[in-house]
């Protein structure tokens, strides 16, 4: 039976590894709430099946649903993957499903942070966010896994980890009013070595311009393998990102990590820029309360928001003129990995992508 641990996973040996560290198995939740997802979350489904899909050819998958959507989930997805019924707010299994780690014998043990919509009422995305704040606890229940409550409102898609004591995050997502207002800098960063098992964390100064949650590192720089890291980019000094991408660079190129490497930086040029269109808008519920989906939106599109699986790595396309450079480099960045391509751009309109609603489980091996 699954306890609820009173210590940190540091004090107790534990460390969250690298996600190509080998996984017993990946969690989504199914997406449906129409005030995000446009004609009732049907297109929106079709991308969540596409990557599940490709997650399970290597790695068992798990997708949690809402009591409603049952039936209907159960019936898209493949057989061989698993569907639980889960309450929930929304389906970022990311941001509200629980941190795996793990220690040197190969245990596993699961973080839950706590979740508040991504800045709660300073500037949280929606409310009430109760249900999606206990998806962690229920997912390690399930799986029968220890659990440690984390004294600090984070989500999984603000931290990317090296395995080797490295951490990245982004000053605008940790350090925002709606999150963590009485904790210091200082006291974040040793929160983040308690729960993380780390030793540097690398602060970078912003994520994608206009990326909703405050600048996930996720959806901007991730680590390919420790020492390297893939870095959101963009060619256009008059685009806003320009800047973004050019601040982080600084901090990379001065910056060591926890064994003393320089960091190598491979640039991924983004997409588009990518705008909602007035039928994509059309086709989202208005409520008051929640994120308004207009047309002209420009949307925080990137080719770093993907999946590391076992064997392969799942990449958002976007049916844009720089999909084939982005393939190009995943294929050489993550040999002999394969690289599944999986249409992003309805993932995308929610405001995410292909690892924002994802969340490996490691094995320990």
């Amino acid at each position: 039976m699954a306890r609820t641990l009173d210590s940190t996973p540091a004090a107790d040996g534990y460390r969250m590894p690298a996600e190509w560290a080998h996984h017993a198995g990946c969690w989504l939740v199914w997406p449906e709430r129409p005030d995000n997802w446009r004609l009732g979350g049907k297109p929106a489904q079709a991308a969540f099946t596409a990557v599940a899909t490709a997650i399970a050819q290597t790695e068992a998958v798990t997708v949690a649903v809402s009591a409603r959507q049952y039936d209907n989930a159960r019936s898209q997805l493949p057989e061989h993957v698993r569907v639980v019924e889960m309450s929930n707010d929304d389906s970022w299994m990311r941001d509200t499903g629980p941190t795996f780690v793990v220690n040197d014998d190969g245990d596993v043990r699961g973080v839950d942070w706590v979740f508040n919509a991504w800045g709660g009422l300073v500037d949280g995305l929606y409310f009430p966010w109760a249900a999606d704040d206990a998806v962690a606890r229920k997912v390690l229940e399930l799986e029968g896994v220890d659990r440690y409550r984390a004294p600090l409102v984070l989500e999984g898609g603000s931290i990317d980890v090296d395995g080797e004591g490295t951490v990245l995050v982004t000053e605008e997502c940790l350090l925002s009013a709606g999150r963590n207002p009485d904790l210091t800098r200082a006291d974040i960063e040793q929160q983040l070595r308690d729960h993380l098992g780390v030793e540097v964390v690398v602060w970078l100064p912003y994520g994608v311009y206009l990326d909703e949650t405050n600048g996930h590192v996720d959806n901007f720089c991730r680590f390919v393998r420790p020492g390297v890291v893939m870095l959101t980019w963009t060619d256009d000094e008059t685009d806003p990102q320009f800047e973004r991408s050019a601040a982080a660079l600084k901090v990379l190129e001065s910056t060591t990590d926890a064994r003393g490497r320089s960091f190598e930086v491979v640039k991924i040029h983004q997409p588009g820029p990518i705008f909602i269109t007035e039928e994509e808008s059309r086709g989202v519920d208005s409520i008051e309360g929640t994120l308004p989906r207009e047309a002209g939106d420009r949307l925080a599109g990137s080719y770093v928001n993907s999946y590391i699986g076992n064997d392969l790595v799942v990449l958002p396309v976007f049916e844009d003129p720089h999909d084939d450079a982005a393939v190009a480099a995943y294929t050489q960045l993550f040999a002999p990995r394969h690289i599944v391509t999986v249409p992003g751009r309805e993932i995308l309109l929610g405001g995410g992508n292909v690892h924002c609603i994802t969340q490996q489980q490691p094995s320990g091996r």
